[in-house]
């Protein structure tokens, strides 16, 4: 099975040009002058003057004409004085309720230092999110909050598959409150601020944009099958993410969490503005799972997939279109196997089904497939799975088991 293709790596201040009407500059002498009929080449006498100046004088307000390189700048600069507003009114909100969490490996009388990261409150009864990969490097967890205030934490639960981990304090400081998770759907383009504590300094706030959308990171899961699992839907960013920020929450400017800091992508170990977040809407089925149960159970079909079919795939595997999820394999004895569902040959790679519909939506990848799988099924539930079975397509009814 080839592995799911990352792709490549909000919203931009717009400057709103504010049109004037602009008078034309007018003498001290306001006014308009006419001449008087019957004298001599248009002159005006002197009482002629004034009855004129008396009767047909328009006053016109004199006005300094706006030019639209000035109208410009001052546009821009209302809109960076808002942005900035905006941030520093989100730092002051949402901060205390980002933490540091100082991870040691306690036993036999003495605490080796095993790294550090950062959390968020999700709860007022003391309930903290933060990345799984941070809670596993020890096991005693000291979490240090804004203003200073330190607590021992008791680890809840962890899932490895959505890299993600509960802790819990015993009571929350004075005037901290729990963060608020976004509803409205991210887009592309539209600012993302991070709060954490790379390399230790708590407090760090950056900002980006959301640069992708739909990307996936691996589980951190090992099996005994041999299979694989990744988390969809993952979320990219350029905000600057370094050691340290992982498990800090991804916000959008109204200071909601949009999503966890997790990973980066980079070859040096430190930011290269390709940065990676765990959607909310994994926060909201995982969290409350770990909180009640310690653990998360996902769906399992028990099937291997081709990520993304190209053309080239298409010719290897013998299939008329590149819109489905191909069956590679199919474990034995495992739902889909029961259900009937057909991988591909291993000599030949071809005669497997392709994955085109299930309950009615439509499949164009693997991605599609694992997003509507981890997000909106749980085990024991029936799926109904259209597949092109050569050219014919196939309805079969899917039991789905637990991830073993």
């Amino acid at each position: 099975m080839k592995n799911i293709r990352i792709g490549r790596l909000a919203s931009v201040a717009m400057v709103v040009i504010l049109g004037l009407a602009a008078c034309a500059p007018l003498s001290t002498e306001t006014g308009r002058i006419g001449t008087t009929k019957g004298s001599p080449q248009g002159v005006t006498t002197g009482r002629e003057l004034a009855s004129t100046l008396t009767e047909r004088v328009d006053v016109v307000p004199v006005v300094q004409p706006a030019t639209p390189e000035v109208e410009t700048k001052a546009a821009s600069a209302d809109a960076a004085t808002v942005l900035q507003d905006t941030l520093v009114t989100l730092y002051k909100e949402v901060n205390p309720s980002v933490v540091y969490i100082a991870v040691t490996s306690g036993g036999s009388g003495f605490a080796a230092s095993g790294g550090s990261g950062s959390g968020f409150v999700y709860d007022e009864d003391g309930y903290i999110v933060t990345n799984s990969h941070v809670v596993a490097a020890g096991n005693t967890y000291e979490v240090v909050f804004s203003n200073g205030d330190r607590q021992n934490a008791e680890l809840i639960g962890t899932d490895l598959d959505s890299d993600l981990a509960v802790l819990k304090v015993a009571a929350l400081p004075d005037g901290v409150k729990a963060v608020t998770l976004a509803s409205a759907p991210v887009e592309v383009g539209q600012y993302a601020v991070a709060i954490g504590s790379p390399f230790g300094e708590q407090g760090t706030m950056t900002l980006g944009i959301v640069s992708g959308l739909g990307r996936s990171l691996p589980s951190q899961r090992t099996t005994t099958t041999g299979s694989t699992y990744s988390l969809p839907q993952v979320i990219q960013t350029d905000a600057p993410i370094n050691p340290g920020n992982s498990g800090g929450p991804l916000l959008n400017l109204e200071g909601e969490v949009i999503g966890v800091n997790a990973a980066i992508a980079s070859t040096s170990g430190t930011g290269s503005g390709v940065g990676f977040s765990i959607p909310i809407d994994v926060v909201k089925r995982v969290a409350p799972s770990l909180i009640e149960d310690g653990e998360v159970t996902y769906s399992y079909m028990g099937v291997s997939f081709d990520g993304e079919i190209t053309l080239a795939d298409m010719e290897l595997y013998g299939v008329s279109q590149t819109q489905g999820a191909y069956v590679i394999s199919v474990t034995p004895g495992g739902p889909a196997d029961e259900a009937g569902l057909v991988g591909a040959d291993v000599e030949t790679g071809k005669g497997g089904d392709l994955i085109i519909e299930i309950d009615g939506r439509p499949i164009q990848n693997f991605s599609d497939l694992n997003t509507y799988l981890v997000l909106e099924t749980e085990p024991g539930q029936v799926l109904e799975i259209t597949v092109l079975r050569g050219d014919e397509p196939v309805t079969l009814s899917v039991t789905l088991g637990a991830r073993p």
